[in-house]
């Protein structure tokens, strides 16, 4: 039976959910707080410059493919990619450590760091491509209903994986500093301390090293646009400037939503927005997880960001860039242990412009700077400032250049602006870290627990931070709504 399906967000879960209920027949209605749709996956273009707001990683192409493939069409119906070669380079204090498009190449790059890595980096790679083809075809796609999603044939044989830390695998095969954090790096991703993370998540250096990183001409943003095109061709309809000011319950059982101070009725409700969020929607008695209960959780960090447009080309840099000349653990600590603004952080810039000529005017470039922080810190314009400078000055020591004299204009977005923007707990970035503990089925449910026909997606809940993972949350959701139908 057709349902009038009211979804709360428009995010990369929220837009893959909508597309798979509109397909199964649903009447689906998306409310979106801002001007302009994509969640966090905005876009800023001024004065010719084009910034993705915020992701910009292109990883996993497979899980994009699948989406598309679902509707019987391809990306490439949507957007161009590219994948890039390098993938991205990392700046350390004395040296630099760029990783190529093919296992060959990157390789020849760890043996030229430290003989013989070569020979453990392939096995590694191969056990993390193990790993990978069973977390997504064996567990991701599960609702983290129950902890017996998580036992299949395949994982009982890696059961101790759960058990050790990416950390701990990496420095036993490697000794060297700079590729323990290369290779430590890409569980940045899934928004925790490799030392907290379990080993079995080392699939995602398979997503690095064995699948690649690619860049959609035009930018990350050109993924919202192909979502929005796809959905709208679905049916789904599509209200920006349109904030959710409760969620409608009833007997129990919910009853749709009150939006700029009108009662929307629909049979199903379905939020992507922030989770904890979402709940302050809610009377209290509906409300599934308590305050305390979200203040424990172990949450991805937040970002200091700095959209930058220069009237030169940089030099040395690529497509991607790390910046890891400072001390990788300590700014860990600084954003885990012992939360408060890191000393001296490491940092991402990205400038995609580099491989895109239409990311920005002829003989310029198009920066983004990130750093990532603690949630719920201070934000000020003053500190903002201070570690605009601080980057700044690393940045030019580092490629031996200047370029603060060929800045055109920047903008900046922290914690007080993820909270404003997006209704973002503590302001996180990324949403909440999987750790051991907040794995699969120990993740905030998709559905309530306490009031019938509400659902939950995104990087809050099941399977977890990312934008794949967001279009694979969307996909699930959608199965648990249609199977009810």
């Amino acid at each position: 039976m057709k349902s009038k399906i009211i979804i709360i967000g428009s995010g990369f879960s929220s837009l893959s959910a909508s597309c798979y209920l509109a397909k199964a027949g649903n009447d689906v209605t998306i409310f979106e707080k801002n001007s302009t749709i994509g969640g966090r996956a905005r876009q800023l273009i001024k004065d010719g410059f084009t910034f993705d707001m915020g992701p910009s990683w292109y990883w996993m192409p497979d899980i994009f493919d699948n989406f598309f493939a679902d509707f019987n069409k391809k990306t490439s119906d949507y957007y161009q990619l590219d994948k890039l070669n390098p993938a991205y380079k990392i700046f350390f204090d004395d040296d630099t450590i760029t990783i190529g498009d093919c296992m060959d190449k990157i390789c020849a790059e760890f043996e030229r760091i430290e003989k013989g890595s070569a020979v453990h980096l392939k096995k590694f790679i191969a056990e993390a491509q193990e790993n990978y083809d069973i977390a997504i075809n064996k567990i991701v796609l599960r609702p983290g209903l129950s902890p017996t999603e998580l036992i299949t044939p395949e994982t009982i044989k890696k059961v101790d994986q759960f058990f050790k830390t990416i950390s701990s695998q990496v420095r036993k095969k490697f000794k060297n500093s700079k590729l323990i954090s290369t290779l430590e790096f890409p569980v940045l991703f899934l928004g925790a301390k490799p030392s907290n993370t379990p080993s079995f998540y080392n699939f995602m250096n398979f997503a690095d090293f064995g699948l690649g990183t690619w860049h959609p001409k035009g930018g990350m943003y050109e993924i919202i646009k192909a979502m929005k095109s796809l959905a709208i061709e679905l049916g789904v309809t599509i209200k920006t400037d349109s904030p959710v000011e409760k969620i409608i319950v009833e007997n129990d059982t919910v009853k749709g939503i009150n939006s700029n101070g009108k009662l929307f009725r629909a049979d199903v409700v379905l939020s992507g927005a922030d989770y904890h969020h979402s709940e302050t929607l809610l009377e209290k008695e509906y409300r599934q997880y308590s305050e305390s209960y979200w203040d424990k959780k172990t949450f991805a960090p937040s970002s200091l960001l700095f959209y930058i447009a220069f009237d030169k080309k940089i030099k040395n840099i690529e497509h991607h860039n790390l910046f890891f000349d400072t001390d990788f653990e300590l700014h860990a600590n600084e954003i885990y242990d012992n939360p408060k603004w890191p000393k001296d952080p490491l940092f991402y810039v990205n400038f995609p412009s580099v491989t895109d000529e239409s990311m920005a005017p002829e003989g310029c470039e198009t920066g983004f700077f990130l750093v990532p922080i603690a949630t719920n810190l201070v934000d000020s314009n003053e500190i903002r400032e201070h570690y605009f400078n601080l980057i700044m000055n690393r940045f030019q020591k580092q490629t031996k250049q200047n370029i603060l004299d060929s800045i055109i204009f920047k903008e900046s977005f922290c914690v007080r602006d993820f909270k404003k923007e997006y209704n973002s707990y503590k302001g996180n970035a990324y949403g909440l870290a999987n750790t051991l503990t907040q794995t699969a089925f120990l993740r905030p449910n998709l559905k309530s627990k306490k009031v019938e026909n509400l659902y939950f997606t995104g990087q809050l809940t099941v399977p977890g931070p990312g934008v794949p993972p967001a279009l694979l949350s969307g996909k699930i959701v959608s199965q648990l709504i249609n199977a009810k139908q």
